[in-house]
């Protein structure tokens, strides 16, 4: 009997949005519900494909290839994957959809002003540079996603949370109900 392959979630939106909090919690979740997964985040891959980060067109088209390939492999290996990612152009998301099977985007909206507070408040940043929004408004980073460079809001997401309005739990819950209508009733 062939192996079913692993599903994926793709949590994407700003910076500040809460990608990293909801991913996190989306995990601690499907753990209470006896799922298996892992999170795959840009950041953490970043650190060790491009240690000295410019975050230029051609590194981030270089780190989110790289993402998109380690969560297909894990994937079809039967294994789930929670990629925890900006992917600022839709391209990107749409490369990941277009590769893995079984996969959906899950769209953290969220007003850049909120995402600005935020970003500037936080103390653990899951591996994410610190203080981009400050950083990008001085003009010392031209390329932040929303500030300097573009960010591609999903076209037809499967779920989307709005983080200014929800905690990361319901924003986690709604993502869980998305994963369970679309790949374990299926079960």
């Amino acid at each position: 009997m062939a192996q079913k392959s692993g599903w994926c979630v793709w949590v994407t939106g700003l910076p500040g949005s809460g990608k990293s909090v909801v991913a996190e919690a989306l995990l601690e979740k499907l753990k209470a519900k006896g799922i298996q997964a892992r999170i795959v985040s840009s950041d953490m891959l970043r650190k060790v494909v491009t240690p000295q980060p410019t975050y230029s067109q051609d590194e981030r088209d270089m780190v989110y290839n790289a993402l998109v390939l380690v969560a297909r492999l894990i994937t079809l290996k039967g294994f789930n994957v929670i990629i925890d990612a900006t992917g600022n152009l839709r391209r990107y998301r749409d490369q990941a959809r277009k590769l893995i099977p079984r996969f959906i985007e899950a769209y953290i909206r969220c007003p850049l002003e909120i995402c600005i507070q935020r970003e500037t408040k936080r103390g653990k940043t899951f591996m994410a540079p610190k203080q981009i929004y400050k950083k990008a408004l001085e003009g010392k980073a031209p390329t932040v996603p929303g500030i300097g460079a573009p960010y591609e809001e999903p076209k037809h997401p499967e779920v989307i949370v709005d983080s200014d309005k929800l905690s990361p739990n319901e924003c986690a819950q709604k993502i869980l109900e998305a994963i369970q209508k679309r790949f374990l009733s299926k079960t």
